[in-house]
């Protein structure tokens, strides 16, 4: 198993920044990627962002392409979400979220173990 931890979230006003972490722990050699998904109150589960383990691609959605930016840390087993330039629309419970390898690409992979989410609000 994969166990996965997010921090980072928090109240911002619009137009602020946040920075998203995920530390993976368990059977990582496992992992091919990690995405962020979110969901908002009474909407459905939406892909965010992704990054292949060894950090060499990365897909966002439309809406955050330019404002959000996801990385490796240099400790290899942590993902990082920096988000700026914050709208209320991206208010939201912020799930870190890891997936084996499957010829797909990195939004439609199978992501199989899952955080527990952490809040990001955003005040206008």
């Amino acid at each position: 198993q994969v166990q996965l931890v997010e921090s980072g979230g928090g109240l911002v006003q619009t137009g602020g920044s946040l920075r998203l972490s995920c530390a993976a722990s368990g059977r990582t050699a496992s992992v091919y990627a990690l995405g962020w998904f979110r969901q908002a109150p009474g909407k459905e589960r939406e892909f965010v962002a992704a990054i292949t383990w060894n950090g060499g691609s990365t897909l966002y959605t439309d809406s955050v392409k330019g404002r959000f930016t996801i990385s490796r840390g240099n400790a290899k087993n942590t993902v990082y979400l920096q988000m700026n330039s914050l709208k209320p629309e991206d208010t939201a419970l912020y799930y870190c979220a890891s997936a084996p390898w499957v010829p797909q690409n990195l939004k439609l992979l199978p992501y199989d173990y899952w955080g527990q989410g952490t809040q990001v609000t955003v005040s206008s």
